[in-house]
């Protein structure tokens, strides 16, 4: 088997039974905020899209599926392996370019083409991409590689009963907002920046250990930042800024630190691995070793050079939005939107529980959640309050976009200030702005209450499955002695003394500590 390194996510794969071209990306993402990371603009992308037999997209956020490089290089009747997400947006947009020699694939199914063995593992909660993130394993009989990409799957005994894994694949830096746009002081910026690396890394190393795999190739991030108002957020941040956003050399040197037994390699654009089993062999044939040692040793050197070459590109991308609606249309427009939407959402409605803020330019309008209704804003106090460039919202407004973290929150292009806790339920409506995903996602919060089974913890007795997206905490859940539960896949955390989840509203946990439930069932009356 062979595969090439086309950047961030992208990778080539050479097998004996066919090519498979995988999110291949190359223009800026995410209003012009996201370029990969180094420049991959001059691989041979004729070629790949040439001699591709199949083409996978692992999920719809645009530094995965670029629609312009699928539309450009990649040949129309080429086979597209889709993943089964439960909504069919992304088969849309595929069809929309052109694609219509679809296999649909199903969760778990081997998919055979001559010695070629597929198999497209599908994510499906509110939280998972745009509703929908995948991983892609592959085996030809020389050798298997897992492609977990940005999926953080909680049946990993299903993923790794496809064989064992000689290559390993997997995201590692930051792919988020938070906290970099988020109105706090200085030093608690850097304090939850730091937290947030350090959970990231924990959960990459989870992985890791799990699948077992001999070599690991950390990808899918970080990007360059090259906006003016954005490039000092790349890496760990500069001049004030904080970034979340570590490198792959920085993460493959600590993996080494703390797991010795697995080989870290650096996955760049022109990277080349030849792999008969767990024999391998790293080429890189796009950049120097010379060049790479420089973009990590210098990276803030190669970053102002890309800003400087690449502000044409930036300038395009504003150029091609919409002309900024005035605030009474704006309010109209959102108003015919969104307000069928909330009416619909009762669970994601209850969950924000009050009014949220949006300041869009010159327009500033309340979301009453509870009540389903937008409406100017009239001084009173919001939890939550959200200041967005109009342009963005008016481009959004134009093109019908259902996904506002897969275009402005993204973006970084935005600042928001809120009371309290973080509150899952106002993103996870703001990328279900669709009558189908607000229903999907209403049934499954509905779906997400665990009365049925419970397992021991430690020195408590917890539901088995985590509240937030079902993870088996037997496997993914840790105690502290004051009785707080981590769970591993998203560091969310439980007071389990009180059932009271740490990190946002909502999400409650049943548990009670081994010993308490004794006492309490011999103070409980005898049957009679």
């Amino acid at each position: 088997m062979r595969i090439t390194g086309l950047g961030h996510a992208g990778m080539f794969i050479e097998t004996a039974g066919g090519n498979i071209l995988a999110d291949p990306w190359v223009k800026p993402a995410f209003f012009g905020s996201w370029f990969p990371f180094p420049d991959n603009r001059g691989l041979d992308w004729e070629k790949y899209g040439r001699e591709a037999d199949f083409l996978y997209i692992s999920h719809r956020h645009r530094d995965h599926f670029d629609p312009w490089l699928l539309e450009t290089y990649v040949s129309k009747d080429i086979e597209v392996l889709l993943p089964d997400y439960p909504t069919d947006d992304l088969e849309q947009d595929i069809r929309a370019l052109g694609f219509n020699n679809i296999t649909y694939t199903q969760a778990g199914e081997i998919i055979e083409r001559g010695p070629l063995r597929l198999m497209i593992t599908p994510l499906r909660a509110p939280s998972d991409g745009p509703i929908g993130d995948s991983s892609l394993s592959v085996d030809d009989g020389t050798a298997s590689i897992l492609n977990q990409n940005d999926s953080h799957p909680l049946d990993l005994d299903a993923l790794m009963s496809f064989g064992k894994v000689d290559a390993y694949f997997t995201q590692f830096s930051g792919a988020i907002w938070w906290p970099m746009v988020y109105d706090l002081p200085s030093e608690a910026k850097d304090n939850f920046a730091h937290l947030k690396r350090e959970a990231q890394h924990k959960r990459a190393m989870f992985y890791i250990e799990k699948v077992d795999a001999p070599h690991v190739f950390p990808m899918a991030g970080p990007p360059m930042f090259l906006r003016d108002d954005l490039i000092d957020n790349n890496g760990l941040g500069r001049n004030g800024k904080v970034g979340i956003f570590t490198d792959q050399v920085e993460f493959i040197t600590r993996m080494e630190e703390e797991a010795p037994q697995y080989n870290g390699h650096v996955f760049f654009p022109g990277t080349v691995i030849e792999l008969r089993g767990s024999d391998i062999t790293v080429e890189q044939t796009f950049f120097s070793q010379e060049e790479i040692d420089r973009i990590f040793a210098d990276k803030w050197a190669y970053l102002e050079e890309q800003r400087a070459s690449r502000q044409q590109e930036i300038a395009d991308e504003i150029a091609s939005r919409a002309e900024v609606l005035e605030p009474a249309e704006m309010m109209a427009a959102l108003k015919e939107w969104w307000e069928p939407l909330m009416r619909r959402a009762r669970i994601m409605r209850n969950g924000v529980g009050g009014p949220v803020r949006y300041t869009i330019g010159e327009l500033d309008m309340v979301v009453d959640f509870p009540k389903a209704k937008i409406r100017e804003y009239a001084g009173e106090d919001c939890e939550f309050w959200f200041r967005i460039p109009a342009d963005l919202v008016s481009t959004n407004i134009r093109d019908g976009e259902i996904d506002w973290s897969n275009s402005i929150f993204l973006s970084m292009q935005f600042q928001t200030t809120r009371q309290g806790k973080f509150n899952e339920f106002i993103y996870t409506f703001m990328k279900c702005l669709s009558r189908d995903r607000i229903e999907y996602t209403e049934n499954w919060y509905s779906e997400q209450t665990d009365q049925t089974e419970d397992a021991e913890v430690g020195d408590w007795v917890v539901q088995r499955r985590c509240p937030h997206l079902r993870a088996d905490l037997t496997k993914t859940g840790k105690i502290d002695e004051d009785g707080v539960l981590t769970c591993s896949l998203h560091d969310w955390k439980w007071d389990l003394n009180t059932g009271k989840c740490l990190t946002t509203q909502g999400h409650p946990i049943r548990a009670t500590k081994i010993g308490d439930e004794i006492s309490q069932a011999a103070l409980a009356p005898a049957n009679v």
